[in-house]
């Protein structure tokens, strides 16, 4: 008479290749070890959970319940990783932001603090367009002359920021060449910071334009106002600087 097979043995959750547990084993697996599930949190979500009713006229709560569970735990994933890929956008900000003004402090006048902001700042940046504009001086002194300087119509940066407003960030930019010139075409979204580096100094704007959809209203605004603060103190000291 031929030995009875032993039932297989399931350790640690593991099935020997080529076996498969009998239902008894897995049962008494689980009653001998409670504790199985914790750290395997994946797994029991895997698992099927049995309905406590039959019959379409009752509703299993008990299965509504896990499933709405699930659902508040797949969210609060989503959410966790918008959050790490927020910081991470954030990081690099910050590390192009600096990177931008170690250029900006090192131009040594205002010719050559324009031509960063003009072909530096997009590199920089990673942004397609920078410019740098002031409306007429008025009252005040001019603004020496730059190449990469755009001129503005009086009237021109209230017009577009209003009275109290600093930064603009655009998703759309209907522009016609006022502010990035022959550029225009190209820029699909924009940041605009208003500039006043002086009470002697005419208003102008630092404009920063991407072809893609980089700058959306509602995003946050301190790292352009942080930028334009600081093209505005380059500005006065090379303003400053003896001939």
């Amino acid at each position: 008479m031929s030995e009875q097979a032993k039932p297989s043995r399931v350790k640690d959750g593991q099935v020997p290749a080529g076996t498969g547990p009998e239902v008894g084993d897995v049962v008494r697996y689980l009653q001998g070890n409670p504790d199985f599930f914790l750290g395997r949190e994946a797994l029991l979500e895997a698992m099927t959970p049995p309905r406590r009713w039959t019959g379409d006229a009752v509703v299993d709560m008990q299965k509504y319940v896990l499933d709405r569970l699930r659902g508040e735990i797949d969210a609060l994933r989503r959410d966790a990783l918008e959050v790490i890929e927020t910081s991470r956008g954030n990081m690099s900000s910050q590390s192009r932001v600096h990177a931008a003004v170690l250029a900006l402090i090192e131009a040594s006048d205002f010719d050559g603090l324009a031509h960063v902001i003009a072909d530096d700042l997009p590199l920089l940046l990673d942004v397609d367009v920078a410019t740098l504009g002031f409306e007429p001086a008025g009252k005040t002194a001019p603004m020496p002359p730059a190449a990469p300087l755009r001129e503005f119509k009086p009237g021109t940066v209230e017009a577009l920021f209003g009275p109290d407003r600093q930064v603009l960030l655009l998703g759309e930019v209907g522009d016609d060449g006022t502010i990035f010139g022959a550029a225009a075409g190209l820029v699909r979204s924009a940041a605009l910071a208003r500039l006043r580096p002086g009470p002697t100094t005419p208003t102008g704007i630092l404009a920063l334009g991407s072809r893609d959809t980089t700058f959306q209203p509602g995003q946050g605004t301190e790292l352009v106002i942080f930028l334009a603060r600081v093209v505005e103190t380059c500005i006065l000291r090379c303003l400053e600087k003896p001939d």
